[in-house]
């Protein structure tokens, strides 16, 4: 996955609690394990007219006008905004996949569901969690403000609409420290390749039975 930089974004407001990833990405989409073609099927029943499958022409179904990520000023987010206990229900990693493949760098929410927040980390998102407050002074801002957007800065831990405006955030030193080198699990794995090769030479010279 990409390194996570300091970058500026646009905000798409989703103003919903308990929005479970079965919403997120239906499970008729879970077959595929390939982390990709999964951004036209985000939030698939609240953006379309029709029940969607796998291998469908997003760009020939009917969209509802109505839904945030189809108004023509969210086009191009890159940060979404919403409520309390984000990515509840299943586990599906594809949830972080979808959002990943859309395009978002990252989601601002009142709290997470615990899986759905490691698998954002897994997949270079970054979830940020706010107090109540601090949610609810930022989704003001969006509906005043045109073209509202917010710079994140994860190694400072800060988001930023201006200098007024700044919030800080948590997160664990683990996370943060991967998040920046652009490193999943297997990319961890592998930094360590040359001990790796180096364990095995030696393991078959003394072991050869074993191979």
């Amino acid at each position: 996955m990409n390194p996570f930089k300091k970058f500026k974004g646009k905000v798409a407001p989703l103003n919903k609690s308990n929005v479970d990833t079965d919403a997120i990405i239906p499970k008729q989409y879970l077959k595929s394990i390939k982390k990709t073609g999964f951004g036209d099927f985000l939030f698939d029943e609240w953006r379309y007219t029709d029940k969607g499958e796998p291998g469908d022409d997003c760009n020939k179904r009917d969209l509802n006008k109505e839904f945030v990520l189809n108004l023509s000023k969210y086009k191009e987010s890159s940060i979404l905004l919403t409520g309390e206990n984000f990515g509840c229900g299943s586990s599906r990693e594809h949830a972080a996949w979808a959002f990943a493949d859309y395009g978002f760098k990252s989601i601002i929410a009142e709290s997470f569901a615990d899986i759905f927040y490691n698998n954002c980390t897994k997949n270079g998102i970054l979830p940020i969690q706010l107090p109540k407050q601090d949610i609810k002074n930022l989704f003001k801002l969006e509906k005043d403000i045109d073209d509202f957007t917010l710079t994140i800065d994860l190694e400072n831990q800060y988001i930023e609409y201006d200098e007024i405006h700044a919030y800080r955030f948590d997160i664990d030193d683990y996370r943060k420290k991967f998040l920046i080198k652009g490193l999943d699990e297997i990319g961890q794995t592998l930094q360590y390749l040359a001990e790796i090769k180096e364990f095995e030479k030696d393991r078959k010279q003394n072991f050869p039975w074993l191979f």
